[in-house]
């Protein structure tokens, strides 16, 4: 039985037709720039796994100050999410993206002078606070824009930017830092100083395209805005309507399914995040004598993989029933991956084979579970859901790494790790079992002898 249940103008096929002409015309106006300005964001805070081995050459950085310093990223960033969520939502999408980059871009460059350890975890802090609340930010913007059912589909094009990221970061790193002595810099300051300036520019970009709303978008006519937006209105049949400010947070607490999204996702985040940071550390080990920009381009493989599957799969996701599956077997089948990377006995080409196939699933994932606060909350509670999953969440983005520095300091083995996360990503393939969609969608599913 197909758990779609249209509602609002959704259930008039005609307009159901207008409406997903309209979709398509906002895709092709917002989801590209959205993109490009999360490959930046992506590509500044995990580009120091490039720079690890000339950091830890040039300024004494050790394996688990590294895997430290990369995680206080997110413990900063995920401190700050919820106020920067809820100000978005009062402030508009544009004005506060925009703040958001300028900050983060600067830093990022001042990335450049760290000297010491304490250097590189003081900026890793400010560089987590400065851009707090834009992963959440945009995936709030896309319940501003696209119907229910499209969701999934924007948020996994919208995620394509972390593996684009690094697919281009990787092969780029490695050929910034080959500017090493330029200047009288090291290659890994420019790297940091060149990747940090786009993103200052393309705010104004964003501050001048990007519409709050779609009564905002110039390219809509008034009766496509209007049909839009009582849409987007039919389909709020969650709870936290009412609540504004810090408020807004007392029914996201009180919902059991929004920390069932959260610990799931804090599984797969230990996932994404070690694989980020150590990946060109894991592939370097089997080679020592491979250049950077060799190491860069192999780093980049998995991304690919990464990429086809954000693409490919999260469209398949039109129903609670298929994106619960996608959730359970996409982290089963990252452990998988990782188990055949772990045991590839020295094998590079395996050890590639199984990272392609876990970081297939990645964003695959990641798009599913982020469909389930706007399922569950409406108003700014939406907001506050968002970003509060991606705050518990990103504790992962914390762990993950600190747990793979220190495992490869205590045993000297960059690989050690791997079994650390295929553990978690089991887990939380088991609880995606127990994730549930509103009260009118679970009644859709309900067999007719159960409701009798």
């Amino acid at each position: 039985m197909s758990d779609t249940t249209y509602v609002g103008p959704m259930a008039d096929p005609q307009k159901r037709e207008r409406l997903e002409r309209i979709t398509k015309t906002n895709f092709g106006k917002l989801m590209p720039l959205m993109i490009i300005v999360y490959i930046i964001a992506f590509i500044d805070r995990t580009n120091i796994g490039m720079a690890k081995a000339a950091l830890e050459t040039d300024i004494g950085l050790t394996a688990a100050a590294y895997g430290l310093g990369a995680g206080l990223f997110f413990f900063a960033y995920a401190l700050l999410e919820v106020p920067s969520n809820l100000i978005m939502h009062k402030v508009g999408a544009r004005f506060w993206i925009a703040r958001i980059m300028i900050t983060w871009g600067i830093i990022s460059m001042l990335m450049a002078v760290v000297w010491n350890e304490m250097s590189f975890y003081v900026l890793r802090v400010l560089l987590g606070a400065a851009e707090a609340g834009l992963y959440p930010g945009m995936i709030l913007y896309i319940t501003f824009w696209f119907p229910r059912k499209d969701r999934a589909r924007a948020i996994g094009l919208f995620l394509l930017g972390v593996s684009l990221a690094n697919i281009i970061g990787a092969p780029l790193g490695g050929l910034l830092l080959q500017m090493d002595g330029f200047g009288g810099l090291h290659g890994w300051q420019w790297m940091f100083i060149l990747e940090g300036l786009p993103a200052v520019g393309l705010a104004f970009l964003v501050w001048f395209w990007l519409p709050d709303r779609p009564r905002d978008a110039h390219w809509l006519s008034d009766a496509d805005k209007d049909l839009v937006e009582q849409q987007l209105a039919a389909e709020d049949d969650g709870v936290g309507n009412e609540a504004h400010g810090f408020r807004s947070l007392i029914p996201v607490a009180k919902d059991p399914i929004i920390w069932l999204v959260i610990a799931v996702y804090f599984t797969h985040q230990v996932a994404v995040y070690s694989l980020s940071y150590f990946l060109p550390a894991m592939i370097s080990s089997f080679n020592a004598e491979m250049t950077t920009v060799t190491i860069g381009l192999i780093t980049a493989v998995p991304w690919i993989a990464a990429a086809i599957g954000s693409v490919l799969m999260p469209k398949l996701g039109t129903t609670l029933v298929r994106q619960k599956a996608m959730v359970t077997g996409g982290l089963w089948s990252v452990a998988v991956g990782l188990v055949i990377a772990a045991m590839s006995g020295g094998n590079l080409v395996l050890a590639v084979v199984g990272f392609s196939f876990s970081a297939f699933w990645f964003f695959v994932i990641q798009s599913m579970l982020f469909t389930f606060p706007a399922r569950r909350l409406t108003g700014a509670a939406v907001a506050a859901g968002i970003a509060l999953v991606n705050t518990f969440g990103l504790f992962g983005g914390f762990f993950g790494p600190t747990m793979m520095g220190a495992l490869e300091s205590s045993t000297g083995n960059p690989l050690a790790g791997l079994w650390f996360i295929i553990g978690l990503a089991l887990v939380g393939g088991l609880l995606a079992f127990g994730l549930k969609g509103s009260v009118r969608e679970s009644a859709a599913q309900t067999p007719v002898s159960q409701k009798a």
